[in-house]
């Protein structure tokens, strides 16, 4: 045939330097066949390759393409097979094929190795990958709009800031203002948690898009720029685009968590909804996004109705209702929701037990807490800090202090100054100095220059009437001139939401 041939590792996933090289990359790619040739038989095969719904049936297809030598000899078939196994297997397997071919792959076969790299475990492979195909000087590739939204998505996905590598490259290619390669940048930008800089190229686009819209109002709530994503949401809609489902989602997620105008915008969003008749009946998602949005914001009823009114509802729903009644004050209604929760046989995870068990906390009902914590492990939940948390608390208001030290001991997790602080708090009201100096140096190991600690333990020492350690606290404090800062605690109890 053509005598080309890419090396390849094919039992294990490529280092950059294991990546296809490209030696012989000024080979030409045969004619496009098939449909632009009129030949049939090979518009069949490049057709049921896209039509494949299984690996298996794909294999199949795979195989008459090697037999009628079509797969050899035929681009347009050889991209529609990479693309396809792009669905079902794979990028070893995917760049297995592409390094198999006897020709020059063109530019649509690479984009799509770089696509199924870019969704791989590893993204950072289809940077290698890249790296590799601009190394290799290949005149028959120049990337372009469909190439950098992969590349950028793969970055996204990675802890080191990628995105400010590739942005010098998309402004040399003048690719800068196309919407679909600056929509990536904006989504790259925004999980990279640097909005400002996402803001700024969604700004310089001459035209802007409902997807890039998206991005922006999604980045921003993400990154708790909550107003301004109300704020974006709202030019979106003077502009006239339309807003879907995803863009819906992320406003109300920012109405469910903005300070100011979070439940007038969101009210709004319902209406705009039902307008579009998407709120009857309202699907999980949005639902769910209702019903948190309602909930935080204090509009219990509104949040029941939506509730009641959803034909299917996932476990992240009635969270949302769940915690949105206990950080509310509704206690009774929580616990009424959970008895419901379990009768309909929807599994309760750990935000579930985190909202119950704020409720009897805070009700003092400590058989009932017990009972939950014990059947976390019937859920399949591991107890996390919150869950010892309420429990801890609990069992330090109804003075059993050693059980509580003790649950702080055995915890599976590693305890954090807020536990021990809930502990120490805890003796200080039932008089308890021995818990209390173990508490203090546990949270002194922690934040050894914890002035709340002082305070608190001094107290302890003053109810108790042992004045000589009370002076021997504060000559302590002023040697270390410990100062307490703004705002802190050395408490933090049960969570009400």
């Amino acid at each position: 045939m053509f005598g080309y041939r890419w090396r390849w590792l094919s039992c294990q996933w490529p280092t950059p330097s294991q990546l296809p090289r490209f030696e012989h990359a000024q080979m030409p790619v045969p004619p496009l066949r098939g449909a632009a040739a009129g030949g049939r038989g090979h518009l069949n095969l490049s057709l049921l390759a896209d039509r494949c719904s299984t690996l298996r049936s794909l294999t199949v297809v795979h195989a008459a393409m090697l037999v009628s030598g079509r797969l050899a000899s035929d681009a347009f078939a050889a991209s529609r097979l990479l693309d396809a196994y792009t669905a079902f297997s794979p990028p070893a397997t995917v760049l297995r094929l592409l390094s198999s071919l006897p020709y020059a792959p063109n530019t649509f076969m690479l984009n799509t190795s770089l696509r199924a790299l870019a969704s791989s475990p590893d993204p950072a492979f289809a940077l290698a990958f890249f790296s590799q195909l601009r190394r290799s000087g290949s005149t028959s590739y120049s990337p372009g709009r469909h190439t950098f939204p992969f590349l950028l998505k793969a970055s996204a996905r990675l802890p080191l800031p990628v995105s400010r590598q590739i942005h010098p490259l998309v402004l040399k290619h003048g690719l800068d203002r196309d919407t679909y390669v600056a929509n990536g940048l904006v989504r790259a930008y925004s999980v990279a948690g640097r909005v400002r800089v996402a803001q700024q190229v969604f700004d310089e686009l001459p035209e802007r898009s409902t997807v890039v819209y998206t991005t922006m109002v999604s980045g921003y709530s993400q990154n708790g720029r909550y107003e301004e994503s109300m704020g974006a949401f709202d030019d979106m809609l003077d502009e006239g685009f339309e807003p879907g489902p995803v863009v819906l989602a992320s406003v109300l997620s920012a109405c469910a968590r903005s300070e100011s105008g979070g439940l007038v915008m969101g009210r709004r969003v319902h209406d705009i909804m039902e307008q579009r008749g998407m709120a009857a009946p309202v699907g999980v998602i949005l639902g769910t996004a209702l019903v948190d949005m309602y909930a935080k914001n204090g509009a219990i009823d509104e949040a029941v109705k939506v509730f009641k009114g959803m034909p299917q509802r996932h476990t992240a729903t009635w969270n949302a209702l769940i915690s949105g009644l206990a950080h509310h004050g509704h206690g009774d209604d929580v616990l009424a929701m959970f008895r419901q929760m379990q009768r309909e046989g929807v599994p309760p995870n750990a935000t579930t037990l985190v909202g119950v068990l704020s409720v009897y906390c805070h009700t003092g009902q400590l058989g009932e807490a017990r009972r939950v914590f014990a059947s976390m492990e019937d859920f399949g939940v591991t107890p996390s800090i919150q869950h010892y948390g309420c429990m801890v608390d609990l069992l330090g208001r109804s003075g059993l202090l050693s059980e509580a030290e003790e649950m702080i001991r055995g915890m599976t997790c590693k305890a954090d100054t807020a536990i021990w602080g809930a502990l120490l708090t805890a003796c200080k009201n039932h008089g308890d100095v021995d818990v209390a100096e173990r508490a203090a140096q546990e949270m002194l190991k922690l934040d050894p220059n914890n002035h709340g600690v002082y305070v608190v333990l001094s107290n302890v020492y003053a109810d108790a009437r042992r004045w000589q350690d009370v002076d021997r606290l504060r000559k302590v404090m002023k040697g270390a001139q410990l100062s307490k800062i703004p705002g802190s605690s050395t408490v933090d109890g049960c969570d009400d939401g």
